[in-house]
């Protein structure tokens, strides 16, 4: 694994994972239903492009004011 601001461009499913902030099993989640796209392929091996993972972060939607927390009570 690379260092957390630099990554190589294909990921394994673990490290695509990690770099999404989700655990792998979310990750296929994800993958299942369409959020994350498939893999490229490398000689058998599946790898993910970070631009594509990238692509995936964005089209996730963003909270709305309902869902946001109230952290100054936690305060």
């Amino acid at each position: 694994m690379q260092s957390a601001n630099r990554y190589p461009r294909g990921l394994s499913r673990v490290d695509a994972a990690h770099y999404l902030g989700i655990s792998p099993s979310k990750f296929d989640e994800m993958r299942k239903d369409g959020r994350v796209g498939p893999a490229r392929m490398i000689d058998g091996r599946k790898v993910w492009d970070v631009r594509d993972l990238d692509l995936a972060f964005e089209a996730l939607p963003l909270e709305s004011s309902e869902e946001t927390e109230d952290w100054s009570v936690a305060v």
